[in-house]
């Protein structure tokens, strides 16, 4: 009993600080003109492929290397990683950092496919 209630906190621990993907909102976010797009992908991944225009960061490194990129606060940000697992990790940093417009977009090929049909 004490795992179950254990792995229910969990669950509801890490659903409640993961953000959402949110395709429509990140490809809305893009057409802003001073919109940032940042791939959180390692560089291997990056190396087989990224969406033009991002930005490389890390998202282990994007705390430190935001406002290289992006240093007002009010920019809109769309993150996008392979699954959207790390941007939604990188989404939380910007935020607990005080960045007001940050969306998560998802997974590269996702994000990219949707680009496509735009």
């Amino acid at each position: 009993m004490r795992t179950l209630v254990a792995t229910l906190a969990l669950t509801l621990a890490l659903s409640a600080s993961a953000g959402e993907t949110d395709q429509a909102s990140a490809l809305q976010t893009l057409h802003q003109p001073n919109a940032v797009l940042i791939d959180v992908r390692t560089p291997e991944e990056i190396a087989e492929g990224a969406l033009p225009g991002a930005r490389f960061i890390g998202y282990e490194a994007i705390a430190g290397r935001i406002a290289e990129v992006a240093p007002d606060k009010d920019t809109p940000i769309v993150l996008y990683c392979r699954s959207g697992r790390r941007a939604s990790i990188a989404q939380d940093s910007l935020e607990a950092l005080g960045y007001t417009r940050v969306v998560n977009g998802g997974g590269y090929q996702d994000l990219k496919d949707a680009l496509e049909k735009e």
